[in-house]
């Protein structure tokens, strides 16, 4: 078989899907290992079965890398897959026999394996510089009311609010609508106007940043979404032009035959 044979049928839908049920299976399997009744029980068919699982992807790696060679590693989500089935074939006993928790870690494989799952991942990775700008917004009112409680409630609380770092711990827990209202409640008790602190703070960092952070992420799909689209209707357009010559080729050499064709009549009639 041909490289590009080879191409085809490793990216064909039939062989795809099998690689999605194996990890499936092997994601399973991995699970069970972790009960110690099920290893007493079926311990050498589940590892047979994830030796089997893990041949499989390193044929399907081989493949890949054999027909694509170096441009294989050029796509990130080809090298995604490359290391962690990599990691997979590392020696599991001994000083590496941690390496062992790390083969579930097979089952991210159906990030690429998935479209829908890729999409929202790639989604991820495009809004991360906007993120950050929402990761700094929220370091910085967390600061803010960091150094505010403290210097309010650290005296009576020091268990919450004692220093700066007690102050951002209990603020996150906050954040999180955790045992804040417990929290917000004690200290109302010596501080009535503890309430505005707490609520304006849980209004900032809980409803606002978090709807922000919705609202790029939504709006970074849709981007996506619109790129991806563009590229399809693009490679469409290309393919639909590259017919036309062809047709248009095959126009030209259709008449250049029957000119040749005409030419031979006119000489025969002639004679």
């Amino acid at each position: 078989m041909s490289r590009e044979q080879i191409k085809r049928f490793s990216e064909s839908i039939a062989v795809q899907n099998l690689i999605v049920g194996l990890i499936v299976m092997n994601s399973i399997t991995i699970g069970f290992e972790t009960s110690e009744a099920v290893m007493a029980s079926f311990g050498e068919t589940l590892l047979l079965i994830d030796k089997i699982i893990l041949a499989v992807f390193v044929i399907e790696i081989g493949l890949k890398v054999y027909a694509d060679r170096l441009s294989f590693f050029r796509s990130g989500w080809n090298v995604f897959d490359f290391s962690i089935v990599a990691v997979a074939l590392l020696p599991t006993s001994g000083s590496f026999a941690i390496l062992r928790a790390l083969r579930i870690f097979r089952s991210l494989r159906l990030v690429k394996n998935v479209p829908r799952l890729r999409f929202i991942v790639e989604s991820l990775f495009h809004s991360l510089p906007s993120l950050m700008w929402i990761f700094v917004l929220l370091a910085l009112v967390f600061y803010v009311f960091a150094v505010v409680g403290t210097n309010l409630f650290g005296t009576e609380y020091p268990e919450w609010f004692g220093n700066l770092g007690a102050s951002m711990f209990s603020l996150f827990q906050i954040m999180t609508l955790e045992g804040w209202a417990d929290i917000s409640r004690t200290i109302t008790k010596t501080f009535p106007f503890a309430n505005i602190y707490f609520i304006t703070f849980i209004a900032l960092a809980s409803y606002t940043t978090l709807n922000i952070f919705i609202a790029i992420v939504v709006n970074t799909m849709s981007e996506v979404q619109q790129r991806t689209s563009q590229k399809s209707v693009t490679k469409i357009e290309e393919m639909v032009q590259d017919e036309k010559e062809e047709l248009r080729k095959d126009i030209l050499l259709l008449k250049e035959q029957i000119v040749k064709l005409e030419e031979k009549l006119t000489r025969r009639t002639d004679q």
